[in-house]
């Protein structure tokens, strides 16, 4: 019987010992432990912006030696879609998501920048319009427990349609898809039909005869398979829209200081990936429409151009009502920017 208790001494030191690295988080735990994150993406994992989250992803990863996991959800499968996210993360529903700005114009009107229409038509001008606004756009998710990590630029919107749209008849009453409120209001101008629809819901309406063509970029017209349904692209150089990717500042905080830098600097570095990879897309997507018998109109006609940028005169002109000072402080630096050498 003595024999038999000095055995269990051990074995009961050894599992009180246990207990105690479980109950003080003990090194033995803590070695293992990853801190764990979800980050939401409406969009599929094929997308230049789930691409560029995947990316982020990895160099969080590399900086932090795994300390970091962080899953990311595309194609809306936690049931968040971009109008959702703010608020979701907010809340800490989700940790960080990747949302397109527009659908945010609702929270406020800084959110409605980047898809002005005729503002930024070319990548330089969309990234120093978004260096210039960047401060703004950090202030509002800041004020939202939120932190904003980096932008993921589209290329430039254009018209998915089953016929040409080249002018201005072309648009009358036509049942085209919008992703925000100045989409809608300019094509309302132009004499079309705009239904405002959240990318999960484009395809489906497709299918069903809901909408007729869509205001998007060739990237995701590429992404979606358009070609089954739509033949045509316009490429009307309408604007390069923003999405924002944003995370929950209590969760931002509750990181050590060292990965909170690996936060910071993965996010640094992405911001610039991103703009170097949209550069390539619209060459990449074009050989993709081509060789699926989409037509491209690209460059379209100058009285077409004209006739849209004449819907989008009251468009800027409400933007700048609604957002005051600060709105008007943005584009006179941004013009200014542009007219430099």
């Amino acid at each position: 019987m003595i024999d038999s208790l000095q055995s269990a001494l051990p074995r009961r030191a050894s599992l009180l010992a246990l207990m105690a690295g479980m109950s003080l988080g003990g090194p033995m735990m803590n070695a293992q432990a990853a801190t764990q994150m979800d980050f939401s993406n409406e969009y599929n994992a094929s997308s230049i912006h789930a691409e560029g989250d995947a990316w982020f992803i990895q160099r969080v990863e590399e900086l932090t030696d795994g300390e970091l996991d962080i899953t990311l959800h595309t194609g809306a499968s936690l049931g968040f879609r971009s109008a959702d996210h703010f608020y979701a993360v907010a809340d800490n529903a989700v940790q960080i998501a990747d949302s397109l700005s527009g659908t945010l114009g609702g929270i406020d009107p800084i959110f409605l920048l980047s898809s002005l229409p005729f503002l930024a038509d070319d990548v330089e001008s969309a990234k120093r319009l978004y260096e210039i606004a960047r401060p703004e756009y950090a202030k509002v998710f800041n004020e939202n427990n939120q932190v904003l990590l980096y932008a993921s630029p589209w290329p430039a919107s254009g018209i998915w349609s089953q016929d040409p749209v080249t002018d201005m008849q072309a648009l009358q009453d036509l049942k085209i898809r919008t992703y925000d409120r100045n989409g809608t209001e300019i094509l309302r101008n132009a004499g079309a039909a705009p239904v405002k629809l959240s990318w999960a819901d484009v395809v489906p309406q497709l299918a069903t005869g809901g909408i007729e063509a869509v205001l998007t970029s060739a990237e995701s017209g590429a992404n979606a398979s358009f070609w089954e349904h739509l033949n045509d692209f316009s490429a009307i150089q309408y604007a390069i829209p923003l999405n924002m990717v944003h995370m929950n500042r209590d969760a931002f905080e509750s990181l050590d200081e060292s990965q909170q830098d690996a936060i910071k600097q993965a996010a640094r570095e992405t911001d610039e990936h991103n703009w170097e990879v949209v550069k390539q897309r619209v060459a990449q997507n074009y050989e993709t429409l081509e060789s699926h018998d989409v037509a491209i109109h690209d460059p379209i006609p100058d009285e077409f151009r004209a006739g849209l940028e004449e819907a989008a005169t009251p468009v800027v002109d409400n933007w700048l009502d609604n957002i005051g000072e600060r709105g008007e402080r943005i584009l006179d630096e941004f013009d200014n920017s542009q007219a430099s050498p």
